[in-house]
């Protein structure tokens, strides 16, 4: 008798210290996804050449990487469209998630339907609450320069 209670003491001991009280952990993607507002800022050869506000867009690629929709910069024949970049791995320490690209290739159609092709490169994402952080360079069609982008801007 003391041998089977002893047993089933063991039995629901063990079963009661299983981790069942922890939630699983949110895929890092789906912590960072969504539309951000803030301050965009456009430098050409270390001059500003914007600083406007504007809503980048954030979506989930898969459970670890996110495409990146930034909107359309300058006016008239110097409007740059809407582009993206797409696969961008993230990464997660701690509270902040980090995401890296060395370059990105695509093309997007301008205002008359051309095609133009843009390069990103040195892309960083550091998101850390609801807000995120986003640098890269572009290379668009056949400008002679890049233009080197910083923008901040918190998760609606």
């Amino acid at each position: 008798m003391i041998a089977m209670v002893a047993s089933v003491a063991i039995v629901f001991g063990i079963s009661s210290c299983g981790s069942d009280d922890n939630e699983p952990e949110v895929p890092v993607a789906s912590q960072a996804i969504g539309s951000y507002t803030g301050n965009e800022v456009i430098m050409v050869d270390n001059d500003e050449s914007s600083n406007e506000t504007k809503t980048y867009e954030i979506t989930k690629a898969s459970d670890t990487s996110v495409d990146i929709t930034i909107p359309e910069s300058g006016m008239g024949m110097m409007t740059i469209p809407s582009f993206s970049v797409k696969n961008i791995p993230l990464t997660k320490s701690g509270n902040t998630i980090t995401g890296k690209v060395i370059s990105y290739n695509g093309t997007v159609k301008n205002a008359k339907g051309e095609e133009k092709a843009y390069t990103v490169s040195d892309v960083t994402l550091m998101f850390s609450d609801k807000t995120v952080v986003a640098t890269f360079s572009l290379k668009y069609g056949n400008m002679p320069f890049l233009l080197k982008t910083t923008f901040t801007g918190t998760r609606k």
